[in-house]
This record gives structure tokens, C-alpha cells and sequence, in this order.
């Protein structure tokens, strides 16, 4: 009997797709996003996630904007100019997840490829900052708002703070920065990031 293998997520099956049709190897695709070959190839096939950070190096390697990257072929849109009509319901219980160590994403209103922000409604699953380890940075501002739990909020300028449910705090993503659960139950906020 063969090994089996797990499928290749939505995450995996995009980043295969834009390589394939760029006719790049996992090889090519590392050295463009700085990512490791074997993280790739385990994206690929459906065996780890990539956080914020990486998906970001991934569209900027493919030279797609971050929404372009996450929403499936359509066609191109434009967020400038005269109104479009444009409009994407998230409905709740969607988004398309991925699932890290730090963080449960869920990227709401992918349908829309070209966007000026990104919304994802995400889970903060680690508890201190030795499990959360690194601070992350991305190009970006971002405004959170806590909709369930509490969350303490780490940068690398200032002191913690933790947030309760219907605060929030604007930040720019440059400067390390992590989400922890605070409380006893799940802890559950609402992330809006627009790239810089």
C-alpha cells in the first residue's frame, strides 16, 4: 500500500496554479520569496499553512497584490476611479482558512481580487510570547477589533496592552507584533490590513 497524502488546500492549490503558469519550479518560487523549497512543497501538498507574513512574500514574488493572490481567477477589477458596484457579502462561518500555529485566518470577501484592504476575522490561539515566538512584521497598517475573548496585544515600541471585547488599536505592521489569548475561553478578532 502507497502512502497517502493529504490534499493540497486552496493555499497549496493557488500557489501551484500561479507557478505552473509562470512555468517556475518550487525551486525558482523559493529564491524569489526568500521562502525555504521544503516549506513550499509542504504547502503545496496540503501539509502546513503560511501565516500573514509569508503569503505576503508569496503574492510580492508573483507580483500580485495580496487580495489577487487569495481570490480565485477572475477577472481584473479596479478599486480606483468611478464606482464600480462593487460587493462581497462574508456571511458568517466564511472566508478562506488557514490555519497556522499563532493564528486560525479567515480571509473574508476573497471573491475580490483587487481590494485597498484586506479583512480576515482570526482566532488567537497561542497564550504567551515564548509560544508565540518571533514577532511578526509585514508591510502593512492594520486595525483589529476584539470580537470575542480578550486579547493582549505585543509590539516592540510599547508596553502590552490588553483588549477587551469592542476595543481595538490601529497599528502600523512594520514593527514586530503579536496577538495573545488573554483569557479563559477563545479569543477571536476582527483584523483589517491595507498595504503600505
Amino acid at each position: 500500500m502507497g502512502v497517502s497524502r493529504k490534499h493540497a488546500g486552496p493555499m497549496g492549490q493557488r500557489i501551484k496554479a500561479l507557478r505552473k503558469s509562470r512555468q517556475w519550479s518550487l525551486a525558482t518560487l523559493s529564491a524569489k520569496s526568500g521562502i525555504p523549497l521544503s516549506t513550499l512543497s509542504k504547502v503545496e501538498h496540503g501539509a502546513l499553512t503560511l501565516n500573514y507574513d509569508r503569503i505576503q512574500q508569496i503574492s510580492e514574488a508573483f507580483d500580485v497584490s495580496f487580495s489577487e493572490f487569495l481570490s480565485p481567477e477572475t477577472p481584473q477589477e479596479s478599486v480606483r476611479g468611478a464606482p464600480t458596484g462593487r460587493i462581497s457579502w462574508a456571511p458568517r462561518g466564511s472566508g478562506l482558512p488557514v490555519e497556522t500555529p499563532k493564528y486560525n485566518y479567515h480571509y473574508l470577501c476573497s471573491d475580490l481580487r483587487v481590494k485597498a484592504m484586506i479583512p480576515i476575522r482570526c482566532q488567537c490561539k497561542t497564550r504567551t510570547l515564548e509560544e508565540f515566538g518571533e514577532l511578526l512584521r509585514h508591510d502593512a497598517e492594520e486595525f483589529i477589533l476584539v470580537v470575542e475573548g480578550r486579547v493582549e496585544i505585543h509590539t516592540e515600541f510599547y508596553e502590552p496592552r490588553v483588549l477587551d471585547v469592542g476595543e481595538g488599536v490601529y497599528i502600523d505592521s512594520r514593527i514586530g507584533h503579536a496577538y495573545l489569548n488573554a483569557g479563559d475561553g477563545e479569543a477571536w478578532i476582527v483584523s483589517v490590513n491595507l498595504n503600505v
